[in-house]
C-alpha cells in the first residue's frame, strides 16, 4: 500500500527512493527521508498517509541521522496533529516514547523476537544501551528471564523506559538503571550476568570489555554485539564485523566463539549494521 501511495504522489522513480523508508510508530508516520531529498516534496505523501490510513494521526520526516550520546534525530513536523508521543506494541508489549526524544525504529522487531528466543527461563541479562526498553520488556515477558539490569544514558530514555516497565507489569524483572553502561557495569554488575545485549553500534566495540565483566564467571555466557560497518567492492560486511570483534576478544584474552551473524539492515551506501552473538568460555 505504501508503494502504491508513494507512486501515485511522487511518480514511479522518485517512490522507488522512499516507500520503504517509511515506518509506523503507534500511529505517528516517519518517513526516514534520504539526505538529498526536499523536505517540501513529502508533504503531499504525508497528507495522503493521512486520508488512507486511519489509525495513523500525525506525520513526521528525518532531517538528520541518529547522533549524539542520547541517540537521537532531528524530525520536522508533516502533516497531522503536531505531536510526537506515541504508544507504540510490537509483540504484544506496550511502548510510550517521544520519537523526537528516543530512538526506536519497528525494524528492529525480528532481532527482539530473535534474542527472546534465544534466551531462557531465569537468565540474568544486563541490556547495555536499553533506550525506552523495547529489548528488556519484551525479555521480561516473553522469554521470562528473572532480571534484566536495563542500562541508558538518556534521562527521556529512562524516564519512559520507567513508565513501560509500569505499564507492561515486570517490575521486579525490568531494573531500569540511569547512566553510562561502561560506569554502571564496573560499579554494580561485575559477575552477574548470563547475557549482555549491546544494541548500539558505535559504542559496542569501545564497551566490549565492560560487557565481558558483566557475565557470571565460572559458566558459560553470550554476549550480542551490533555494529555498523562499510563493505567496499567484494568485502563481506559480516566477517568485516564478525574479525572486528573477535581482535578483540583476543586482546582480552577471552575464549569465544561466534554463535551466529547476519546483517540486520543497510542503513546507507555500502553501510551496514550486523550482529554478532558469541558465546563466552569462562
Amino acid at each position: 500500500m505504501l508503494r502504491e501511495l508513494a507512486e501515485k504522489i511522487l511518480g514511479p522513480e522518485e517512490a522507488g527512493r522512499i516507500w520503504k523508508r517509511v515506518e509506523v510508530i503507534g500511529d505517528i508516520a516517519v518517513i526516514r527521508r534520504p539526505f538529498d531529498y526536499p523536505v517540501e516534496r513529502l508533504k503531499p505523501l504525508a497528507e495522503e498517509i493521512l486520508r488512507v490510513m486511519p489509525h495513523v494521526k500525525s506525520v513526521w520526516c528525518t532531517v538528520s541521522e541518529v547522533r549524539g550520546t542520547y541517540r537521537t534525530r532531528e524530525y520536522t513536523h508533516l502533516a497531522g496533529e503536531p505531536r510526537s508521543e506515541t504508544v507504540y506494541k510490537e509483540l504484544g508489549c506496550l511502548f510510550k516514547l517521544d520519537i523526537r526524544k528516543v530512538y526506536v525504529s519497528p525494524r528492529l522487531n525480528y532481532e527482539h523476537n530473535r534474542i527472546t528466543r534465544l534466551a531462557r527461563p531465569g537468565e540474568i541479562v544486563v541490556n547495555m544501551f536499553a533506550g525506552a526498553g523495547l529489548f528488556s520488556i519484551i525479555l521480561a515477558k516473553k522469554a521470562h528471564v528473572s532480571k534484566v539490569y536495563s542500562i541508558d544514558i538518556n534521562p527521556d530514555a529512562y524516564r519512559y523506559m520507567v513508565e513501560n516497565v509500569r505499564l507492561n507489569r515486570v517490575e521486579g524483572v525490568v531494573v531500569p538503571i540511569l547512566g553510562d553502561a561502561a560506569k554502571v557495569v564496573e560499579e554494580r554488575l561485575v559477575g552477574v550476568a548470563d547475557r549482555v545485549l549491546m544494541p548500539m553500534p558505535g559504542l559496542s566495540y569501545e564497551y566490549l570489555p565492560q560487557a565481558v565483566k558483566a557475565l557470571r564467571p565460572g559458566s558459560d555466557g553470550f554476549i550480542h554485539v551490533y555494529e555498523f560497518t562499510f563493505a567496499g567492492p567484494g568485502e563481506n560486511p559480516v566477517n568485516l564485523v564478525v574479525e572486528k570483534f573477535r581482535a578483540r576478544l583476543n586482546e582480552l584474552g577471552v575464549e569465544h566463539r561466534v554463535e551466529y551473524a547476519r546483517i540486520v539492515r543497510t542503513v546507507g551506501p555500502r553501510r551496514y549494521q550486523v550482529v554478532v552473538d558469541f558465546s563466552i568460555q569462562r
